[in-house]
């Protein structure tokens, strides 16, 4: 079974090739379409060009301090170039998904003028290969490694007294690092380009100036669009990138110690496979027929997943027969307990954020009385929103621990919750193209708007965007409870790791050790997200006196006669994003490294478990604020409480802009923040102990 993964690995690459193929094939529209598509593409290719560099600089100081830990003996030899690889292909995985999806929206713009279901097609095949390339990379990435280490410890001598398999999955273990830190410098950055253009656009555009969205007078506008894609497409794709492959690897280095050895390590691979195989075959049953309405858009969407997910649990219980036995069957209890608790965060997600229900039709009409009650009814709706999701993963965590055996076996039980997030993430093949395809429909109403199209156009696309709404918040609620689950193995990982190291643990909650690391530990998703939304409002600031200054000097601009300098708001986006990510990185790197070295292992323990508690339920309440606050505002645009232009919209509009960086910025960068600071702790587990100051 070792050999699913590259074939899953390669079909997935293979069939994101063949969409990526499809798209380019469809007609671009008209010259104007592409010209806006041009402009969007440039800015786009800009800000990663700029990232990139910034973030090889980093990068490339991080591998020679990990080659100097690798002489002083705390490192095995691959770490360093495991670190490398983890962020190459995280980075690129974002980059392939941004690649197409600035190339994919004015085709769905222009297949939009024929029909909505064209547009879909366009759009969720863009989304598919976004999909495709994060699980494909993520598979290719782990099968390299794999064989790489099995050939090495199979001629050379084994580490720590280890296993064969243990020190295969101990030294794989820490290529995560390089992906989760990636992860979090494209979500991070993006989301403050993102959310800074797109907050200045609205304040001045809609509220101040009063012109529609994605107006072409907007200097804003573009950096909008570009932010999109850089945020919501690059930093999506490298966030979901390392959760997939966090999960994976922390689960195969439980399988070690649980004592299951290959054929428990095999597992979390061959499940991985199948997911592909499944997330392919779930993509051919999204379609509809005629004029599709948007409840049997999402009735199409949802077909896919639980086509996907049905498939997975078929398969995956042919996967642990043939490979553990019949004596670990309850594993197969764990999967899908995975399967199920994702679907229900998706339907909680849902609940909550799409204005068909009561929560953000409620947030609507609270718009009646103005922005203060728009924002209470807003944080009241995010906060009840926590309820269901902490419920339904801590219903997980119980059930596929006992499933797996965990009475028996306490290591087991920890391996059931680690494959309990592979088979929650197992879908991300199809559920990431759920998500993936909102952006390219946003940037395809965009440009219909830009362009001129009839109303009709830019209706089709707002009809797939508000889908796109609904279906990335209930994606951001899969990858927070995916997230929570996955930093839960990486926790038990880190604590076998000290273990293995030889490190004596008291994790009574007595210890007034472990009591201080959960309290600062709690605190650091605040401090973080701290950060995060001053750099929104720090770049949105910039951003409004320019769009104010364009509108006041260009003679001639509101008026239609004069083009926007949109360069400007691009380039001072770039500019802001990539100098305010470095302290929010820097605090989920340092953090977990000065509290184990001022008071040792088991204060970065408490830290761990307090950031992972605190950090899930924030998430969650964030990312879905965020988004009742977006929809309530669509609510009221689709013609509800006076409908656009009225004082209801204006102060909707309000809600949306202080949502933007809750649900698109700091939120999602939370999902990150907890799992890198189990990643550190576990690459330098060695040092720490080593060089920890009170001992």
């Amino acid at each position: 079974m070792i050999w699913l993964a590259p074939i899953g690995s390669v079909t997935a690459l293979l069939f994101a090739g063949y969409l990526i193929l499809f798209i380019l094939k469809q007609d671009e529209g008209t010259e104007k379409m592409r010209q806006i598509a041009l402009w969007v593409r440039e800015g786009s290719m800009a800000y990663i060009k700029r990232q990139y560099s910034c973030v090889g600089l980093f990068f490339l100081f991080a591998f020679f301090l990990l080659l100097l830990l690798v002489r002083k003996g705390y490192l095995v030899i691959f770490v360093p170039f495991a670190f490398l690889s983890g962020g190459f292909f995280s980075a690129f995985a974002g980059f392939v998904g941004m690649w197409i999806a600035t190339r994919a929206s004015s085709r769905t713009a222009s297949a939009a003028r024929s029909s909505l279901n064209g547009a879909l097609r366009i759009s969720f095949s863009s989304g598919t290969v976004m999909g495709l390339v994060v699980v494909g990379l993520g598979l290719l990435d782990l099968s390299i490694w794999y064989f790489i280490l099995d050939w090495y410890y199979s001629t050379h001598p084994l580490p720590h007294h280890l296993t064969k398999i243990g020190a295969i999955t101990s030294t794989m273990l820490t290529f995560e690092m390089g992906a989760s830190l990636q992860a979090l410098f494209a979500r991070v950055g993006g989301g403050i380009f993102t959310k800074a253009a797109d907050v200045g656009a609205d304040l001045v555009g809609k509220v101040e100036a009063g012109i529609p969205e994605d107006d072409p007078r907007n200097p804003a506008v573009i950096a909008d669009n570009v932010g999109d894609n850089v945020g919501d497409i690059a930093g999506m794709g490298a966030d979901l990138y390392e959760s997939y492959v966090g999960s994976i690897v922390a689960t195969m280095a439980l399988a070690a110690v649980a004592g299951l050895g290959f054929s428990g390590v095999i597992v979390p691979l061959a499940m991985a496979a199948v997911g592909v195989i499944s997330s392919i075959l779930g993509t051919f049953f999204v379609h509809s027929k005629g004029e599709p309405s948007q409840e049997v858009l999402l009735k199409a969407l949802r077909r896919g997943v639980f086509v996907a997910s049905g498939a997975i649990a078929v398969l995956s219980f042919l996967v642990i027969k043939y490979s553990l036995g019949m004596q670990y069957i309850g594993v197969y209890g764990s999967v899908v307990t995975g399967l199920i608790a994702g679907i229900l965060i998706g339907l909680s997600t849902e609940f909550f954020t799409s204005h068909k229900y009561g929560p953000t039709r409620s947030v609507s009409s609270a718009a009646l009385t103005g922005p203060a009650t728009v924002i209470i009814a807003g944080l009241a709706t995010g906060m009840a929103s926590t309820i269901a999701p902490v419920l339904i993963v801590a219903t997980a965590i119980i059930c596929s621990y006992y499933l797996a055996g965990g009475v028996e076996n306490f290591n087991i039980g920890l391996y059931g919750v680690g494959i309990s997030a592979v088979g929650m993430l197992s879908t991300l093949g199809i559920t990431l193209a759920s998500d993936a395809y909102g952006p390219v429909a946003d940037n395809a109403g965009g440009n219909a708007q830009m362009s001129g199209e009839p109303e009709y156009v830019r209706e089709r696309t707002d009809a797939l965007d508000s889908l796109g709404n609904t279906t990335a918040a209930t994606g951001k609620g899969f990858a927070i409870g995916a997230a929570a689950l996955t930093a839960l193995a990486l926790i038990a990982a880190y604590r076998d790791e000290l273990v293995i190291l030889g490190k004596q643990l008291d994790l009574s909650l007595l210890n007034p050790r472990l009591l201080v690391g959960i309290f600062i530990g709690a605190m650091l998703p605040f401090g973080f997200s701290s950060l995060t939304m001053s750099s929104v409002g720090r770049a949105a600031g910039k951003i409004v006196v320019e769009v104010r200054r364009q509108f006041k000097e260009i003679k001639g601009l509101m008026e239609g006669k004069a083009q926007a300098d949109y360069a400007t708001c691009v380039h001072i986006a770039t500019c802001t994003a990539q100098k305010e990510m470095i302290a929010p990185s820097l605090l989920a790197i340092l953090a977990p490294l000065i509290i184990g070295l001022l008071l040792g292992p088991e204060s970065a323990v408490g830290l761990l478990i307090g950031a992972l508690v605190c950090g899930f339920v924030l998430a969650v309440m964030m990312a879905n604020t965020g988004g009742a606050w977006d929809n309530a505002k669509k609510y009221i645009e689709s013609g509800e409480f006076g409908g656009k232009g009225s004082l209801a919209h204006k102060a909707s509009v309000v809600g949306d802009t202080v949502g933007d960086p809750f649900k698109d910025t700091a939120g999602p960068s939370l999902n990150i923040l907890i799992k890198l600071m189990s990643m550190v702790s576990v690459v330098f587990a060695s040092f720490v102990v080593g060089n920890t100051l009170f001992k």
